[in-house]
């Protein structure tokens, strides 16, 4: 049977404003497709999802998907409508849990919010993704639009979105600990 990667997560993974095949996930799959041969990739990223719609979302493509890998990339628009700290941390400790439960392994995204929302918001919010990923024992990519966010030639308009520059970044962004996961499962991959 085909390994299969569940990647859950919001605009960013949606590719929001970015053509299908210009998306980081799209580029995920044709990557895996390279190196490790028939590899499925489902993308059920949703524009404007929240960790909530995640934890709500997830048993069902669990058990759908049956993923060895799941990527979750979610918390962003958490932070954006101020829905609290403790709420974001529990639904994704959750949604960890629940992968793991169903024998997936773990990849967590974190993202960053604008400095404008303050910085000891800014710093708790971010601090989650490293507290749920110690608490869980899951490895955490720290800043999932590093070399990306804060330039605007690789942002869309309305400076929220990546553009289809950015994408094979936030591609690279990810690829190191996705492959350690690869390799930790034993997943059938020649991966340099």
């Amino acid at each position: 049977m085909q390994p299969n990667l569940l990647v859950v997560g919001d605009s960013l993974s949606a590719g929001y404003g970015v053509t299908t095949e210009q998306r980081w996930v799209s580029l995920l799959a044709q990557r895996l497709k390279r190196h490790c041969g028939p590899f499925a990739v489902v993308n059920a990223s949703v524009s404007g999802d929240t960790t909530k719609g995640g934890v709500s979302r997830l048993p069902t493509l669990l058990a759908q998907q049956q993923p060895d890998i799941v990527i979750i990339e979610l918390g962003g628009n958490d932070g954006l409508r101020g829905i609290g700290i403790v709420t974001m941390r529990d639904n994704l400790q959750q949604m960890v849990r629940l992968a793991k439960e169903a024998g997936a392994s773990v990849l967590l995204l974190g993202v960053r919010l604008p400095a404008n929302y303050g910085e000891d918001f800014v710093n708790a919010f971010h601090q989650v993704y490293y507290d749920v990923a110690r608490a869980e024992s899951v490895p955490l990519v720290p800043f999932f639009l590093q070399h990306v966010a804060l330039d605007e030639g690789l942002m869309q308009a309305d400076g929220i979105h990546p553009n289809d520059k950015a994408q094979p970044i936030m591609l690279d962004n990810v690829w190191s600990a996705l492959k350690s996961l690869i390799l930790q499962r034993g997943l059938d991959c020649r991966i340099l």
